[in-house]
């Protein structure tokens, strides 16, 4: 196994230590926001998500023919015959769309709990009574 690269220098390692909040990507950072939401509606929706995948995408899919009449979604809710649903949050049309990390954080949550709410076939309010 080779030690050095072709110029005589070591193996790199991270340029930032992994305990910084830098090291993590955007998209990782995402993925967190998403996980707190979803793990804050199961602590009081628990039976009621036993059946639902929570999913993060890039973007959504874009209709190849015509123009596009309707505005981008942050996500989207699918249901299949099994009784098995997921919930797909659209990282880039969030990022865009926000200033900073705690407006970014409060559209991802307010964004989940919609979808839960079409999911369930409440309002949102009833949802995450305390948001």
């Amino acid at each position: 196994m080779r030690r050095r690269d072709r110029r005589g220098r070591g193996i790199r390692g991270p340029l930032v230590p992994s305990d910084l909040p830098v090291f993590r990507s955007r998209a990782q950072a995402f993925d967190d926001l998403v996980l707190d939401a979803v793990e804050r509606l199961e602590r009081l929706w628990a039976r009621e998500l036993a059946n639902v995948d929570f999913l993060v995408e890039d973007v959504p899919p874009i209709p190849r023919h015509g123009p596009l009449s309707e505005a981008i979604p942050f996500s989207r809710l699918e249901t299949d015959p099994s009784g098995r649903s997921r919930i797909v949050v659209y990282r880039r049309p969030v990022e865009i769309r926000t200033k900073d990390p705690e407006e970014m954080a409060l559209l991802v949550h307010e964004t989940v709990v919609e979808e839960v709410a079409n999911l369930l076939g409440v309002e949102p309010e009833s949802v995450d009574p305390e948001s």
